[in-house]
C-alpha cells in the first residue's frame, strides 16, 4: 500500500494510538516507545524492517498490548516468522551485543531489551537518518531513547556525531576495527557530511 507523503504522519499516528489503546499501561515509558516504533512500521507496511520474529514481537505484545493481536490491531501474521538474515547480520548481532551489554533499567525484561536492540540495530540498515529509520519525529526522540537506555554510552557521544555514525563507530572500536559508516550510512543525504572525502 502506498501512502501520500501529507497522509504517511497522520497514518503513523493513527497506527501509533491504536497501540496504546491496547496497552496495558499506555504511560509507561517502554510502552509508549515501542508503540511508536511498531506502528511507524505498521504505518508504511515495513514490519520485516524491525528485524523482530513474530513470536518474539508476539510476548513483547503481550506484555504492553495484550489485546492488539486479538483485535487486529498488531497483525502478527504479518511479520516474519523468522527474521530474515541479511549481508549485515553481522553488524546487526554486534551493535545489539554493544546495546545489551549498555543497557540498565528500567527495562528489566529480557525480551524487551532484546527488541528494542535488535530494532535499532537493524535501523541501522535503512539509508536514512536514524530517526526517520525508526519512524520517529526527530534526532531528539532517538536522543530520548537511548539515553534513557544506554546513558554510559550515550556520554560517549562527546563530538555529537549523528546517532547511526556514532553506533557504527562504537561498534568498530568495540570489534578492534576502525570505524566507519553503518551499513545504511551511504544512502543518506548527508553521507558526505559525516563521512567527507579526504
Amino acid at each position: 500500500m502506498t501512502v501520500p507523503m501529507d497522509d504517511a504522519p497522520l497514518l503513523r499516528d493513527a497506527c501509533v494510538q491504536s497501540l496504546l489503546d491496547h496497552a496495558a499501561n499506555r504511560r509507561r515509558a517502554d510502552t509508549v516507545t515501542f508503540a511508536r516504533l511498531i506502528g511507524a512500521k505498521l504505518a508504511s507496511g515495513e514490519l520485516a524492517h524491525l528485524g523482530v520474529p513474530r513470536d518474539t514481537l508476539g510476548a513483547l505484545a503481550a506484555r504492553h498490548f495484550p489485546d492488539a493481536a486479538r483485535t487486529g490491531a498488531l497483525p502478527l501474521e504479518a511479520f516474519p516468522e523468522h527474521a530474515a538474515a541479511t549481508q549485515h547480520q553481522r553488524f546487526v548481532d554486534d551493535l545489539r551485543k554493544l546495546l545489551l551489554r549498555h543497557e540498565r533499567p528500567p527495562i528489566t525484561n529480557a525480551i524487551d531489551a532484546w527488541c528494542l536492540a535488535t530494532i535499532i540495530a537493524s535501523a541501522c540498515l535503512r539509508p536514512d537518518h536514524l530517526w526517520r529509520d525508526l519512524g520517529l519525529d526527530g534526532r531528539d526522540d532517538v536522543s530520548a531513547i537511548l539515553t534513557r537506555h544506554y546513558p554510559v554510552l550515550v556520554a560517549r557521544n562527546v563530538d555529537e556525531l549523528r546517532w547511526k555514525r556514532f553506533l557504527a563507530q562504537q561498534v568498530a572500536l568495540d570489534k578492534g576495527r576502525t570505524p566507519g559508516p553503518a551499513p545504511g550510512c551511504p544512502g543518506c543525504e548527508d553521507f558526505g557530511f559525516c563521512f567527507p572525502k579526504a
